[in-house]
């Protein structure tokens, strides 16, 4: 369904991205080359490397929801929703979930907990076998966190400002978006909504090479999608 019809009229602009700002932008704990950091180094098991990083990206962004936890509530955030999409949670059975943002980052954190502190999916016994579904499961660990990790900047980013938490949330996106790229972890369709922010930060970090093709069309949409 369009909205754009040719009246005349311009479709009413969209709400300023503070976290494009580039006072921002600029804001880093680190100027370390992450592209590197993502390589799998030579004598590392692939599945050794998805399952030390996935547990670790885990923490730091269970980490950096906290900080904001007390504002993401019922009533200030409704839905998961992140710029003009909206997410739902599926259950176990597939069922379809509308739930509000804490409830969605719950859901979320809960279940990747479970995962990665099962000894069948996250070995860390010598000589446990990975199941054949491991690299499936992390992609889904990966595009719930990057659902977590984009609220963050489109609902919460004046309150990660006020905390002076903007550097720790610059720095964990760039680690973690090159991660993805690197392992081809999440669909490009998933993180397109980001784009203009993903083209800020990697390339600022010695990644444009590795392109965000899309560009910042993402922020064109001006109607609410479903996910």
């Amino acid at each position: 369904k369009s909205k754009g019809k040719p009246n005349g009229k311009k479709p009413a602009p969209e709400e300023k991205k503070l976290y494009l700002e580039p006072e921002y932008t600029k804001s880093r704990i680190t100027d370390f080359e992450f592209k590197e950091l993502v390589m799998l180094p030579r004598e590392i098991d692939l599945n050794e490397w998805l399952a030390s990083n996935t547990t670790t990206f885990f923490h730091h962004i269970n980490l950096q929801y906290s900080t904001i936890s007390e504002f993401c509530t019922g009533e200030s955030c409704q839905t998961m929703a992140v710029c003009n999409t909206q997410y739902y949670w599926y259950d176990e059975r597939g069922k379809k979930i509308k739930c509000t943002a804490p409830q969605y980052v719950d859901f979320v954190m809960s279940s990747v907990q479970k995962l990665v502190t099962d000894e069948d999916v996250f070995p860390t016994k010598y000589g446990k076998e990975f199941p054949n579904s491991f690299e499936s499961l992390v992609k889904k660990i990966c595009k719930y966190l990057f659902h977590v990790l984009a609220h963050i900047y489109s609902s919460h980013f004046k309150e990660t400002l006020a905390l002076e938490l903007h550097g720790h949330l610059n720095t964990l996106y760039t680690h973690f978006i090159l991660f993805i790229r690197e392992f081809n972890l999440v669909d490009p369709k998933e993180t397109t909504i980001m784009d203009d922010l993903t083209e800020v930060l990697c390339s600022t970090s010695g990644s444009s090479s590795n392109g965000s093709g899309n560009g910042s069309s993402a922020g064109a949409q001006n109607h609410v999608k479903e996910r």
